[in-house]
C-alpha cells in the first residue's frame, strides 16, 4: 500500500471517527428516523471514500452535510416516486398489477429517468416527456403546448444533451 493509500485510508478514518455521531444525529433530526438516518450516514462516508477527497476536507461538517443533503434529497425524490407509482398501482384493478419483480424494474427505471431529467426546466422536461413517452410527434407537441416548432427543437435537443451528459456523469461516479 503506498504512503498516499495510508494518508488517505488515517485520513477517512479520523473524519469518520470524529464526525459519524454528529452527522448521523443531524440526519436523524432531519428524518425522523434513526435507521435512514444511518444508512445515509454511511452512504456519505462511503461517497467520500469513492472521491478519495478526504486529505483535502477543510471544514468537514459543511463538507459532510452538503453530501448528506444531496443524498436525503435523493431519498426524499425516490419515495415520492414510489408513491406516485403505487398511487397508480391501486387505481388499476388487482387483475392488471404487475409482478413485484416487475414493480420493482419499473421503480427502478422511474427512478433512473428523474436522475436523468433532474435540474432540466420545467418546458424542457415536458416537451422531454411528451415525445418519448407519451409518442407525440415534434408537430403534436407544439400544438399541445402552444409553442413553435423550432422552441420543440431547440428543447429536444436541450434535453437531449443533458441526458446524455447525466449518462456520462453517473458512469464515472
Amino acid at each position: 500500500m503506498s504512503a498516499t493509500d495510508l494518508s488517505l485510508r488515517s485520513a477517512v478514518n479520523e473524519l469518520y471517527c470524529d464526525h459519524h455521531g454528529w452527522l448521523n444525529g443531524w440526519l436523524r433530526k432531519r428524518l425522523g428516523n434513526a435507521f435512514d438516518a444511518a444508512d445515509l450516514t454511511q452512504d456519505t462516508f462511503v461517497r467520500v471514500l469513492k472521491a478519495r477527497s478526504a486529505l483535502e476536507i477543510r471544514e468537514p461538517r459543511p463538507y459532510l452535510s452538503r453530501i448528506a443533503k444531496g443524498l436525503l434529497i435523493d431519498l426524499l425524490r425516490r419515495r415520492s416516486l414510489e408513491q406516485a407509482y403505487l398511487d397508480a398501482l391501486a387505481n388499476l384493478p388487482e387483475a392488471h398489477h404487475p409482478s413485484l419483480e416487475e414493480q420493482a424494474i419499473v421503480l427502478q427505471a422511474l427512478v433512473e429517468i428523474d436522475r436523468l431529467l433532474q435540474g432540466l426546466g420545467p418546458k424542457v422536461k415536458q416537451v422531454f416527456i411528451l415525445s418519448q413517452f407519451d409518442g407525440l410527434t415534434y408537430p403534436q407537441i407544439a400544438e399541445h403546448l402552444g409553442i413553435s416548432l423550432r422552441s420543440v427543437n431547440n428543447y429536444m435537443a436541450k434535453a437531449m444533451e443533458h441526458c446524455c451528459l447525466m449518462q456520462i456523469k453517473m458512469q464515472l461516479a
